[in-house]
């Protein structure tokens, strides 16, 4: 079935992004669903020939499906609807049937070229796409194809969903150079790619009609918690039985993909120790911010042409509101996404005193949940920069306004460019240093071509 869709894809590294435009005429002949079998591969283009199976209709119409299957009513209810009836209805792993990638293969339309009302929302002053809300349309259309994916044979009839989806993380994120234009439909694109027990990886892409045929956007791996009714336990999901060798080698890299993000988690700088390369680059750095005629304690000299971490900053706090809720009351990870891609963006503009390019996103993680009536602070810092490069690290946080706690839920990490080389950012204490190293470790992963 997805074989009969030929699209043009070619599985590149970002660092050859820009050296694969030679290879477009035989990439032609690769399946839109084989694009996401390396977590770096995507290419600056894609030709679709057919429609997408399963149309979905609007992201609109996703979302009012999503509440019917899940017996949710419109409407802000401080005490949400109870759903403990149906955990009776939860199905046990052997009662699950397999399915296929294909079974979930799905798409849905943002119909910017004929709801004006909706382009408002979307459009950029330069009447580009805002990249954030294409972001919270990723996570809500990923949870749609978990959805999909989902087919519980003994479930009464008339009985609604006994699951809810939780976002887990945001696999890495690539950017073509196309820019969305405000005006134009956009088009979602996705399919369930491996499951364990109760988790499930959603690739999930971005198209929009240039020229009369679909061009590539942008492409995300997102990882998904299936939870009961309640969402107080794990939910088993039905496992994978691949449709055809296709399916079979994508599904044979859900392991090495999971593998690979255990692998980032226990190499963090805010783990471990810097290795030996990293800790020879923090000697450097003590030697060119330190001066040479004085060991007066704690005095340090900014290198000319540079700025200092501490002063390379923006901040913002949002008092979150009912709009801003997922299914379960709890907001919503793209909401957080975007607010978070913003500030970001707004960082890098002001530090590179020009309008950046979005190249790349890094892994996010969602470590707790964030009530509907929270303040969350987000802080994005510059961390790291590199000729025309600028690595940026944003921080969220809750904030307690009776106690005056806080506490980080999520951190980001985004990868801009610049027309001209940046003003370079130092670090002047340790624990600016920690970050520096942590932004030069998600930079040095990405590899940007230019």
């Amino acid at each position: 079935m997805l074989r009969s869709l030929v699209v043009a894809e070619k599985c590149w590294s970002f660092r050859s992004f820009m050296q694969g435009r030679n290879l477009m005429k035989v990439a032609s002949q690769q399946a839109p669903i084989a694009w996401m079998a390396s977590r770096r591969h995507y290419s600056p283009a894609i030709h679709i020939h057919r429609s997408v199976p399963n149309e979905s209709g609007t992201m609109a119409e996703v979302k009012q499906g999503m509440m019917k299957r899940l017996g949710l009513e419109p409407g802000y209810n401080p005490q949400p609807k109870s759903r403990e009836h149906l955990l009776k209805y939860q199905p046990k792993l052997e009662d699950l049937p397999p399915r296929a990638m294909e079974d979930s293969f799905t798409s849905a339309i943002i119909p910017l070229s004929t709801d004006r009302t909706l382009q408002d929302k979307y459009v950029s002053y330069q009447g580009n796409v805002r990249m954030g809300r294409l972001l919270e349309d990723m996570d809500l259309f990923a949870a749609w194809c978990c959805h999909k994916h989902l087919k519980l044979p003994n479930l009464p009839e008339g009985v609604h969903l006994p699951y809810t989806f939780v976002t887990i993380l945001v696999d890495r994120i690539d950017f073509t150079d196309l820019l969305a234009d405000g005006t134009q439909d956009i088009r979602l694109s996705g399919h369930v790619s491996w499951v364990g027990t109760s988790s499930i990886e959603v690739v999930v892409w971005l198209e929009q009609i240039v020229g009369g045929k679909y061009e590539k956007l942008t492409r995300a791996l997102f990882l998904m918690a299936a939870r009961n009714a309640t969402n107080t336990g794990a939910a088993p999901v039905n496992p994978i039985n691949p449709a055809n060798e296709e399916e079979k080698e994508i599904l044979a890299g859900g392991a090495d993909r999971k593998k690979r993000r255990q692998t980032l988690v226990a190499q963090s700088i805010f783990k471990v120790e810097p290795n030996d390369p990293e800790q020879t680059l923090m000697y450097e750095l003590y030697q060119r911010t330190t001066p040479t005629n004085t060991l007066q304690l704690n005095k340090r000299i900014l290198p000319p042409n540079c700025q200092w971490m501490a002063n390379s900053y923006q901040m913002s706090t949002i008092p979150s509101f009912p709009e801003h809720r997922n299914h379960h009351n709890r907001v919503f990870g793209g909401f957080l996404m975007r607010s978070a891609l913003e500030i970001s963006w707004a960082a890098a503009f002001l530090y590179c005193k020009s309008r950046p390019k979005l190249e790349h996103i890094s892994d996010i993680s969602f470590e707790k949940p964030v009530s509907v009536d929270s303040f969350i602070k987000m802080t994005a810092y510059v961390v790291y920069t590199k000729k025309n490069f600028v690595q940026i690290m944003t921080v969220a946080d809750v904030l307690d306004p009776h106690s005056g706690s806080q506490v980080t839920t999520n951190t980001f990490y985004y990868t801009f460019s610049c027309k001209d080389n940046v003003t370079e950012v130092l670090p002047r204490s340790y624990h600016e240093t920690m970050w520096y190293i942590q932004g030069r470790r998600k930079f040095e992963a990405c590899r940007p071509s230019k």
